[in-house]
């Protein structure tokens, strides 16, 4: 499933009288971009975030890799604009990325792979102008992640997870502006919300989870601060690693 991006061209600037305020007014950041190799141009379904395949295809391979704005993990899946700074080569667009891994480079908010890096470009060969340079400067902003089809929060079971003793959840599909900070399972003998772990990127897992069906909630961080959300779909007591659950809950 890929990602479908409309622009936001936000407000009209004319740049030459004006070209700080422009900048403010689009709330765009300024910092650095390089790129990883891959054989393939796509991204490496080994990130950080555990998205597996999914973070090497989604977006068309279209990925980054983060360290700032990694947010111990809940910067996983965020999107982002992100423009270069070379007039005769980058696109005045720029490029939409997802964050799929953790990355550290030299003063660098992306690591990105080629096909995200190449988006940068007027055309091809700009692009290969660009890559040239190893590392440019950029500006980005947050951006609402959109998906064709489904725009349903997905629940999957994590491959490690194994009934009933270990259960390992990963969180795909978050949309807006959201990053999910937090998971919990419903512990019926106790009649209490139980908190899972964030093990790494966006897995979250729970040891000796509840036997039966599983009630799940998120909580997610956004314009209006803090809020929990509850599937309205459980996780069958028939669990197994690879399954994927829609909670029937969209975050615009």
């Amino acid at each position: 499933m890929e990602l479908n991006f409309k622009h936001q061209l936000g407000l009209v600037c004319v740049t030459l009288l004006l070209p700080a305020m422009c900048t403010s007014l689009d709330n765009f950041t300024p910092s650095r971009a390089t790129y990883y190799g891959s054989p393939d141009g796509y991204g490496n379904p080994r990130g950080a975030c555990g998205f597996g395949y999914y973070g090497k295809t989604v977006n068309d391979g279209r990925v980054a890799g983060v360290s700032g704005l990694w947010k111990n993990g809940a910067g996983c899946g965020a999107c982002y604009r992100v423009r270069c700074k070379i007039p005769q080569y980058c696109d005045e667009y720029g490029a939409y990325v997802v964050v799929t891994d953790y990355g550290e480079g030299d003063r660098t908010d992306f690591i990105m792979s080629p096909r995200g890096y190449s988006s940068l470009g007027r055309n091809d060969d700009a692009s290969a102008e660009l890559s040239k340079y190893g590392v440019v400067d950029v500006e980005y902003k947050r951006v609402p992640c959109k998906y064709g089809g489904n725009n349903n929060v997905l629940l999957k079971v994590h491959e490690s997870s194994k009934n009933p003793y270990y259960l390992a959840i990963l969180v795909l599909y978050v949309g807006g502006t959201y990053d999910v900070t937090a998971m919990e399972l419903w512990q019926e003998d106790s009649k209490e919300w139980r908190p899972m772990r964030r093990a790494y990127g966006a897995v979250f897992d729970a040891a000796n989870p509840p036997r039966g069906d599983i009630k799940m909630r998120f909580q997610v961080s956004g314009s209006a601060g803090l809020n929990w959300v509850e599937s309205k779909n459980v996780i069958s007591s028939k669990w197994k690693g690879g399954a994927v659950y829609d909670t029937q809950i969209q975050l615009d």
